[in-house]
């Protein structure tokens, strides 16, 4: 049985349809990103399958479990850092997962889970001292006090510094190898090809692409293509004594391939034009090419700050 199974799923806000019946599943052990523009239907979705809000229609289980019907048994499941994470000033981190392990009934060494969350050396600082990315990794900390078979990380990262949101992967990567389900809500893209196992591109509350990166790429982009930098000699060359499709880009001229056979085509054809040429690339479309193609020019999406 898959951990998330979401068929159909419907949320209104009004005359807002915030999720359009989305259909998706997530395995034990993956990690599965939802990758999406700002309001897109991301946190609705994550919420719904948290039990925090209700479905309007369609199926959402967890585990199993219906989340609204059954979220007391879910929640001692479940690990959840909501977007914005904030806990009370002044607990210290081991202060904050001692009292979380009291709500769970649950007996934890708070010194093992903030080493795990790579926290040990700021464990007595007051949580209003703690950098962003200090209060994230204590989220997180927070999120494993009752040992979930699931934990929902919605945009974890954000607002971060590059360091802190790489110190925040690497305890992503321990989650998965520790063979938890990690449902991972984001609008970085690079965040998204570095943690996820599949993908799901989310756009006006619903899936337009799913899949492994390559597989998106492979499905949406445009191909694999060979840019050389020339002129309009080369230009009208290839397009004369090839059957390749050419098409001109400023200084740069593009040759679209099919297989390795047009690769190969394309470099006899340079060498033979006796035209002027430069350096030469292939590249096939990136995610976030195809991301731009599926959600538009318009949509809130990030690579991540550097």
């Amino acid at each position: 049985m898959p951990a998330i199974e979401v068929n159909g799923l419907k949320k209104k806000y009004g005359d807002i349809q915030a999720v359009g019946g989305t259909t998706f599943t997530v395995e034990e052990g993956e990690v599965f990103s939802l990758l999406g523009p700002n309001g897109a239907g991301k946190t609705t979705t994550i919420e719904i399958l948290e039990g925090l809000r209700n479905k309007d229609a369609g199926t959402a289980n967890v585990l199993g479990l219906d989340p609204w019907k059954s979220g007391y048994e879910l929640h001692r499941k479940i690990g959840v850092i909501p977007q914005g994470f904030k806990f009370l000033d002044y607990p210290t981190p081991r202060e904050a997962i001692s009292y979380y392990g009291a709500l769970f009934g649950k007996k934890v060494n708070p010194d093992e889970l903030l080493k795990r969350v790579i926290l040990d050396d700021a464990s007595n600082v007051w949580f209003q001292n703690l950098s962003g990315g200090q209060k994230q990794k204590l989220g997180m900390a927070l999120s494993l006090v009752n040992d979930p078979q699931v934990v929902f990380l919605d945009e974890p990262t954000t607002g971060l510094d590059p360091q802190a949101r790489r110190a925040v992967w690497e305890v992503i990567r321990k989650l998965k190898e520790e063979g938890r389900t990690v449902m991972l809500t984001t609008h970085y893209l690079d965040e998204a090809e570095e943690l996820a196992d599949r993908v799901a591109i989310m756009n006006h509350g619903r899936i337009v692409a799913m899949g492994t990166t390559e597989e998106i790429e492979s499905r949406f982009g445009s191909g694999r293509r060979m840019v050389v930098k020339g002129g309009e000699d080369l230009l009208k060359y290839l397009r004369e004594n090839t059957r390749l499709r050419v098409e001109g880009d400023g200084d740069e001229v593009v040759i679209f391939l099919r297989d390795k056979a047009d690769a190969m085509a394309a470099l006899g054809a340079i060498e033979e034009s006796g035209a002027d040429w430069g350096d030469l690339t292939v590249k096939g479309d990136s995610l976030e090419d195809v991301f731009l193609k599926l959600v538009g020019e318009s949509g809130t999406i990030e690579k991540g700050a550097e």
